[in-house]
């Protein structure tokens, strides 16, 4: 699969809300196919971190509001993951840094990841802004934020986890999930299709 067909797969966790935003995958797909020469598979692909397949898969999106905890397997399963190239896309659905979804998300890359660049900021100029489309000023903004929801923040970066000078984990308290939870077939009613940030995590994954 990897370097070929692009399959969208969640990471499935036994503490959390794993399975929230279910639109999100037609959705990021549609983009994909829609801007890109990349082909799809049609079907969402439901992964454990400890699944000996983990590793077919160069992009693996994980979502919630609740606790994350991994088990020792779970969590060496991720490390083994992002050091063999794979891009882990973590969305606090919270969309706040203080929530519980946050937190725990952050004491497991912590745990998995040690050093003191864990979950650093992404620089303005980092290659996923500008893997497709182009974001010069970093991640784009979401109307979840904008409408003074969650921590009544607007986040103006995303962090990460970079492995080998590659990013391998993606982490954002935007709630980019939320944001493209909707029938892709509604995107023609929308003034500038807001999943385009997607089609740019999709395209640096795959290369």
């Amino acid at each position: 699969m990897r370097g070929s067909e692009f399959v969208f797969a969640r990471l499935r966790y036994g503490s959390g809300d794993w399975d929230y935003n279910p639109k999100v995958c037609a959705n990021v797909l549609d983009s994909v196919v829609r801007y890109t020469q990349i082909p799809v598979r049609q079907n969402e692909v439901v992964i454990t971190a400890d699944s000996p397949e983990l590793l077919a898969f160069p992009f693996l999106f994980m979502t919630g509001h609740k606790l994350v905890r991994f088990n020792e397997k779970e969590r060496q399963g991720l490390v083994n993951y992002v050091q063999n190239g794979g891009l882990l896309f973590s969305d606090d659905c919270n969309h706040d840094v203080n929530g519980l979804y946050a937190k725990s998300f952050e004491a497991e890359m912590r745990r998995a990841f040690p050093g003191p660049d864990t979950l650093a900021k992404l620089r303005k100029h980092h290659p996923l802004y500008n893997a497709f489309f182009k974001f010069p000023d970093g991640p784009p903004q979401t109307t979840h934020e904008l409408n003074g929801w969650g921590d009544n923040l607007v986040h103006d970066y995303t962090r990460g986890v970079e492995y080998r000078g590659r990013l391998g984990v993606l982490y954002t308290n935007q709630d980019y999930g939320c944001e493209w939870d909707y029938d892709w077939k509604n995107k023609r009613f929308r003034r500038s299709d807001n999943t385009r940030f997607a089609v740019n995590i999709v395209v640096y994954a795959m290369t």
